[in-house]
């Protein structure tokens, strides 16, 4: 497996999301519901709550927006694309290698 998908990299970033969402203000959950909105090369948003107090919390963060220092340092954590899978490599959308198409107008 190729070392930027390995377990380990996969746990380093979680850890430095979990440590942008503090240091934003957010939990973990809102932060990445919110990336899901507000990044265009997002084009599904499915959280998928198992549990009522699941889909309370994805509720609570329906509304949260990211400011662009904070969508920097996600790009940063994990550049756009990194983890894409080996079936998806023919298409890359524009949003992905051009940084001024990465925000929502």
């Amino acid at each position: 497996m190729p070392r930027h998908m390995s377990d380990e990299r996969k746990h380093a970033a979680v850890e430095q999301f979990a440590q942008v969402a503090d240091d934003a203000g957010l939990s973990l959950t809102h932060l990445a519901l919110a990336f899901a909105v507000n990044h265009p090369a997002v084009t599904s948003r499915d959280p998928r709550p198992r549990t009522l107090p699941q889909l309370d919390d994805l509720l609570a963060g329906a509304e949260t927006r990211l400011d662009d220092d904070v969508l920097d340092r996600i790009d940063e954590t994990v550049a756009p694309g990194a983890d894409v899978g080996p079936i998806d490599v023919s298409y890359v959308p524009p949003s992905l290698t051009d940084p001024k198409l990465r925000r929502r107008g």
